[in-house]
């Protein structure tokens, strides 16, 4: 993985004492908390509902074993024990001292990590495919790019200040694993018929309050231009977002407001100034980016391991872990392995400083030192010999980060929600746990098979609700928490949004509609379908009336009950 280079340190340390005394002069009151706010935040610190939150940058995903112990030290340290891996590939912690915060990223830059830019109105982090470099269905490695693009926008003076933040996908697979048309700018690496190396563009991606799927902009961007072109692209943005409303301001409204063929137009316009100039992309340098992302030294293995094949036959808890966790490798004899971070009773995404060692621990034992976060909140052991798959897994479920359920309902994506975060309507965590509660069963959640529930506290959508196929947002009514339900939504290459199927729901339904939306699923599917194939082929007519016809039901019974309640007490 990539290693700091000594410009990459300097800058890093060189910020982190620019915030230590921008810290220390708020403190002392010589910066007013307004004065302060766009310096904090693009070095990752918020202001939720009880104090600060750092959120710290995991670029593309990759994590290193040793940054990972740091990550837990500091976790353990300056915090209560816990981290929260978001759908941005990056970790946040939700209890830091305000005045700690300088140590904190002191303690990051001494590991390569940092912060900055992981809020504001800036290039946010670039993020990817959790098994890029493994993948089968890989055209080439993206991480390269997204270094690359790291690099370039990492305090690029120009687009420090944007309209508002501004997110990049890289997918360079034949899946889109990456969730690329949801995004301001999402780039799909492609090989044309001479096989040289470019770019399917999409541009306008967003979910949000106003959920847009990216258009292509250009079907085919040769490789050198990427940075120019990106440059017109978020140049445009720069000059003609809005900025007099919060709401109105990302790149997808002005992309709407325009229409493609406009915005594809001006876009072209503009890189006429910048083609072919200082920030062409030479083959050279793509050449050293990608000695960074070398493949480690995999051992000559043949494709099938005895032992392994012995222990599926012999362990069905195993086999069953290994069905949903283990995913194919590019080399003979290895595997690609998921630790679910959505174990029953826990917050989905949150990881304890224990568990941080652990995995760390099966990195550096199993996986060449190395650890990927996942988009949807798990981590990824990319490296592991089919050979050392049982002890991996019999570590992993003594640390409760082998529950079986990679792809199924309970592997929920999740934000914070209400219990920490300050722009939420509405709690997320105990609607994933109270759903969990309620299906716990694995052979139940087996024969259901690929689903995917996701869950958002508002309609910022940081819990990715409107591309799961059954999607929850918490809504504020008279200062209740009510649930909003989607249908439809997908990722991949298919991507869609879902669509609201009617009126909110009370929390203590949630788990009953859930179970109404997956009886209908079950009665109408045939062998081969998914629940999303259902869906599609049926309409959601049927869906929907199962759902609110329990909800009549539960609340007819709810006025009976009521009634006899005050009958009774009459009669006292």
């Amino acid at each position: 993985m990539y290693r700091y280079d000594s410009t990459d340190q300097r800058i890093i340390d060189e910020r982190v004492a620019q915030y230590r005394e921008q810290i220390a002069r708020h403190l002392a009151g010589e910066l007013t908390a307004d004065e302060l706010r766009p310096l904090r935040l693009q070095n990752g610190l918020y202001i939720q509902r009880h104090g600060p939150m750092l959120r710290i940058a995991i670029p593309y995903g990759m994590l290193a074993a040793r940054q990972l112990r740091k990550l837990a030290e500091i976790a353990r340290r300056y915090d209560r024990g816990v981290g929260h891996f978001t759908t941005r590939q990056n970790m946040q912690l939700n209890w830091p001292q305000f005045e700690e915060t300088p140590d904190m990223l002191a303690e990051l830059a001494s590991v390569q990590m940092h912060a900055v830019q992981t809020s504001g109105n800036c290039v946010r982090n670039i993020t990817t495919d959790a098994f890029a470099g493994r993948a089968r269905d890989e055209v080439v490695d993206p991480r390269p790019y997204c270094e690359l693009l790291r690099q370039w926008s990492t305090f690029h003076p120009e687009f420090a200040f944007l309209p508002r933040k501004f997110k990049i996908a890289v997918n360079a697979a034949a899946t889109d694993r990456a969730v690329i048309r949801a995004h301001d700018i999402g780039l799909d690496v492609q090989r044309n018929a001479d096989g040289e190396i470019g770019f399917r563009v999409f541009v306008g991606g967003g979910l949000g309050r106003t959920p847009i799927l990216g258009q292509v902009l250009r079907d085919f961007l040769p490789r050198q231009h990427l940075l120019t072109y990106l440059e017109a692209i978020i140049r445009l943005y720069n000059l003609y977002g809005r900025r007099d409303n919060l709401y109105k301001a990302r790149i997808k409204i002005l992309v709407q407001a325009l229409g493609i063929e406009e915005f594809a137009r001006q876009v072209e316009a503009e890189w006429e100034h910048l083609r072919d100039g200082p920030s062409t992309v030479p083959a050279e340098e793509f050449a050293r980016l990608a000695e960074h992302f070398a493949p480690p030294e995999w051992q000559p293995l043949a494709a099938e391991d005895a032992r392994h094949t012995a222990h599926l036959a012999s362990d069905r808890a195993f086999a069953n872990w290994v069905s949903r966790s283990v995913h194919s490798h590019r080399t003979p004899g290895y595997a690609a392995v998921t630790l679910s971070l959505k174990a029953p009773g826990t917050a989905p995404g949150d990881i304890t400083d224990e568990q941080m060692l652990v995995a760390a621990d099966l990195a550096d034992r199993f996986s060449f030192g190395e650890l990927r976060v996942t988009h949807e909140q798990n981590l990824v052991l990319a490296d592991v010999r089919l050979a050392d798959l049982y002890e991996v897994w019999q570590v992993a479920r003594q640390h409760r980060l082998a529950t079986a359920n990679i792809g199924l309902l309970t592997d929920m994506i999740c934000c914070p929600g209400g219990d920490l975060c300050a722009l939420a309507n509405a709690r997320s965590v105990p609607i994933a746990q109270a759903v969990h509660e309620r299906f716990d069963d694995l052979d139940y959640l087996y024969d259901i098979g690929d689903i995917s529930l996701n869950i958002s506290g508002c309609m910022n959508s940081c819990g990715h609700h409107h591309v799961a196929n059954i999607g929850i947002l918490g809504v504020d009514k008279n200062d209740e928490e009510w649930y909003q339900v989607t249908l439809g939504g997908q990722q991949g290459n298919a991507t869609a949004l879902g669509k609201v199927i009617g009126p909110s729901f009370r929390a203590h339904e949630i788990p009953d509609v859930i179970a109404a939306l997956i009886a209908v699923y079950v009665e109408q599917r045939t062998p081969s379908e998914r629940f999303i194939d259902t869906l599609q082929r049926i309409g959601s007519d049927a869906f929907k009336a199962r759902a609110y016809a329990g909800r009549d039901r539960r609340r007819a019974a709810s006025r009976v009950d009521r009634k006899d309640k005050e009958s009774e007490a009459l009669h006292v």
